[in-house]
């Protein structure tokens, strides 16, 4: 992509991104993520309409009655993005790539943290670190972080969820709310770095897919061909037997998917490339607001 291309595209992002976070994201973000960046100050006695996620199961237990933790909020929040920058995400057979919505998420997510006044860091991973961003404030080291979303060229097509979760436990020292944007088509497991980082973090899981993975169209013999491993094969789509086997493995990959997250006491959304990324966005803040 030529480097005038590149700035017409930034620019066009922010100011997408910018209204958004301003206008529609800001108050929610903040009340969503606020709460996951405070230091523990001291317990007190549960009231009606505290949050049970803050209740001090050891002090509870030692006096036989409910005690809340009390936080005082920090000064600021980091904030980490896990962008998958693997072949997978180079798909799209309805308004746009699924790397297109994975990087306007992003730079809405980044405008928002920094209205907010927090840091933002980016790590880019395939099924290795591609490429890490400390984090930083400010708009100018947002613009360059937009700037390699749109020009980034991973050395692998693969993908590994697991390595850049182990990778975030072991750069961010300080707890943080790490957002991982990605289509989960990963070699292994990853539920144990998973429940590791979100122990010490705030982790959210941000699927994006596109509408032809949960099932095919009828329309004959199509070519297949996956875009991490590069094997081709032809499938007869015109095979109601096919096609609901197809849609069988998508309905399994996603309840296992779901499973995880909810093993590792992640919260997440799925959104699909044809679909108002803000109303998933706004409907994942709110749940946790």
């Amino acid at each position: 992509m030529e480097t005038s291309e590149i700035i017409k595209k930034v620019r066009k992002i922010e100011i997408k991104a910018r209204g958004l976070s301003s206008n529609i994201f800001a108050g929610q973000y903040h009340s969503a993520f606020k709460g996951r960046g405070m230091a523990f100050s001291e317990v007190r006695e549960y009231q009606y309409g505290d949050d049970v996620r803050d209740i001090d199961w050891n002090v509870t237990a030692r006096f036989n009655k409910p005690y809340v933790k009390v936080f005082e909020e920090e000064r600021e929040l980091t904030v980490m993005l896990l962008i998958d920058v693997s072949g997978s995400l180079d798909f799209g057979t309805q308004k746009q790539l699924k790397r297109d919505m994975v990087t306007e998420i992003a730079a809405t997510l980044a405008f928002s943290a920094i209205q907010n006044n927090d840091k933002i860091g980016v790590v880019f991973f395939s099924d290795k670190i591609e490429k890490y961003i400390p984090p930083k404030k400010g708009r100018k080291h947002i613009l360059y972080i937009i700037r390699e979303m749109l020009d980034f060229h991973a050395e692998s097509r693969h993908t590994d969820v697991a390595q850049a979760v182990e990778f975030l436990t072991g750069v961010s020292k300080r707890r943080c709310t790490a957002f991982i944007l990605s289509d989960f088509y990963t070699q292994r497991n990853f539920m144990q770095q998973l429940t590791i980082a979100n122990s010490r973090h705030d982790v959210v899981a941000i699927q994006v897919y596109d509408k032809r993975a949960c099932e095919l169209p009828n329309i004959g013999l199509m070519k297949v061909v996956d875009a991490e491993s590069g094997f081709e094969q032809y499938v007869d789509t015109s095979s109601k037997k096919v096609r609901d086997t197809y849609h069988r493995y998508w309905e399994k990959r996603q309840a296992d998917l779901k499973e995880t997250f909810a093993k590792s006491n992640v919260d997440s959304v799925s959104i699909a490339t044809d679909e108002d990324y803000v109303r998933s966005m706004m409907g994942l803040f709110n749940q946790r607001g």
